[in-house]
């Protein structure tokens, strides 16, 4: 009786045993069983579509010039202040030049000294020129002769450059307007140190205005010179319409911003003043739209509210090959609107998910809608 009893209680453990082996044999069935979440997908966002485009821009002169020395040396004075009308032509500032007047001087009486030798040696030359003529003098001394004469012209021509070498250094130090307009900037005073290319005063030639303006690389391509741009300046109460008469090809110094110029009606000048802000609205003459199959662009735009934050990381969820939910870390441009730029990390040919009906996480089944 005893044996059969515990014959019973060693099988009975050993299934009980043998059940909980089984159960824990596949730690993946709850995943499985776990129930999809319902997720909407999104695709990366076109470009400008076409349409009006609004950006801000600033009246400027059409013809503006920092006005500098080429020379190093002490500004000994200013002749003009900023509003200033100016011709061309006059004089705007002065540069300290003892020391090239002083270089004058000593290019001065090196020609003089040059010029003495070649009077003496053109003497010698038509002396001994003659007497070879006359077999007076042999071949050879004529031949010393005539080096020393070439050689003292030589030396006068050298005498000449340095002294039109000193007198265009004479010419920087007293420094005159190329064209007439409005001096707008006055950068140094009187007594400072004037490097060469540094900026003294700004002249803008008056009469002449145009708008400058940033346009984002996704809409560039819809704007066409010649097209015509309505203009708002709310400073001066004016409206008016010009015309895009340059668009700068490169926007590597400019954050990826493009900058065009537009005309401004000579008829409209009155009132206006470089540095105004210009409200501008382009209306294109064509649709620029880039499909999902266009791989001549890779900008690609997701919505802001697609995006997940990690501490310092952004990331999307993308859909993995086994209908689950994959994190994908990111690097994020510039945000127009609603949407940011995605520079790096996810490829425009690539869906990502929008929405969830419940928090996601990195694995989670999910069931599109």
């Amino acid at each position: 009786m005893n044996y059969k009893k515990s014959v019973f209680i060693s099988v009975f453990t050993l299934a009980a045993f043998s059940f909980q082996s089984c159960s824990n044999s596949n730690p993946e069935t709850t995943l499985t069983t776990e129930k999809p979440i319902n997720v909407t997908l999104g695709s990366f966002a076109k470009q400008y579509t076409g349409g009006d485009i609004n950006v801000t821009g600033q009246v400027e002169a059409a013809h503006s010039t920092n006005i500098a020395t080429r020379i190093m040396g002490y500004i000994t004075k200013i002749y003009v202040k900023t509003g200033d009308q100016v011709k061309a032509g006059q004089l705007l500032f002065s540069v300290n030049n003892a020391d090239i007047l002083a270089k004058k001087g000593q290019t001065a009486a090196m020609l003089s000294q040059a010029e003495a030798a070649l009077h003496v040696a053109q003497k010698d030359y038509e002396r001994y020129n003659t007497l070879y003529k006359q077999n007076s003098a042999s071949a050879k001394e004529l031949e010393q002769i005539t080096l020393q004469y070439q050689s003292a012209k030589a030396n006068v021509d050298a005498a000449k450059s340095m002294q039109n070498e000193v007198n265009a250094q004479l010419t920087y130090t007293n420094v005159v307007a190329p064209f007439s307009g409005v001096v707008t900037q006055k950068l140094a005073e009187e007594g400072s140190l004037a490097n060469p290319g540094m900026p003294i005063v700004t002249i803008e030639q008056g009469g002449s205005l145009q708008v400058t303006a940033m346009v984002p690389e996704n809409q560039i391509a819809a704007i066409k010179i010649g097209d015509i741009a309505n203009m708002e300046v709310t400073a001066a109460k004016k409206q008016f319409k010009g015309k895009i008469i340059q668009i700068n090809p490169s926007s590597q110094f400019t954050g990826g911003q493009y900058i065009i110029k537009a005309s401004i009606p000579s008829n409209e000048t009155k009132k206006l003043f470089a540095g105004m802000y210009v409200n501008i609205k382009l209306v294109t003459k064509e649709a620029t739209t880039i499909s999902k199959n266009d791989t001549s662009s890779n900008t690609v735009f997701v919505p802001v509210a697609a995006l997940v934050y990690r501490d310092q990381l952004v990331g999307v969820y993308t859909i993995g090959s086994q209908n689950t939910a994959l994190l994908r870390w990111i690097r994020v441009g510039k945000k127009e609107g609603d949407k940011v730029e995605v520079l790096s990390g996810l490829n425009k040919n690539e869906s990502f998910i929008l929405s969830a009906e419940t928090l996601l996480y990195n694995g989670a089944p999910v069931s599109i809608k």
